[in-house]
């Protein structure tokens, strides 16, 4: 009998839209028809009114540093093999904060408030490719946008 995987999202008919979106390439959040606040994680309900009429809403993906952490030890799988790594939580520009990780930049190099920009990436789990997953990115080391 194999150990369960605890180190995947495991979408469920709730989450399925942000992780399609996800593969795509765009970043989901969860908007209040009723107090106009943004959150995320996905949640069914608002966490500031407690209403349930929230609905999906594309994220601009444009996000600034709030605070973080460089992890130089950890011995979980998938992590162990990302060391050390930039674990941080980012400000949406539509508000909500979130769980992320900070990639292409020298942790030396992070201010609060430095601009970054959502991206997604599909890490190597066990050598095998896992969901795309949004991380961040330094807006001033961002490629050009193509005519």
């Amino acid at each position: 009998m194999s150990t369960p995987r605890t180190d995947l999202p495991e979408p469920d008919a709730f989450t399925q839209p942000y992780w399609d979106a996800a593969a795509e390439g765009r970043l989901l959040l969860r908007r209040c028809r009723a107090c106009g606040a943004a959150h995320h994680y996905p949640r069914g309900f608002c966490p500031r009114c407690w209403s349930e009429d929230v609905s999906w809403e594309q994220a601009s993906g444009r996000a600034t540093l709030y605070t973080w952490s460089v992890v130089h030890a950890n011995d979980l799988p998938p992590f162990r093999d990302r060391l050390p790594y930039v674990a941080a939580v980012v400000e949406l520009a539509e508000g909500p904060r979130m769980m992320t990780t900070v990639v292409d930049c020298d942790p030396t190099l992070l201010q609060v408030d430095m601009e970054l920009y959502a991206d997604f990436v599909a890490f190597a789990v066990e050598g095998e490719s896992g969901p795309r997953v949004p991380v961040f990115r330094p807006t001033a080391r961002r490629a050009p946008s193509k005519p």
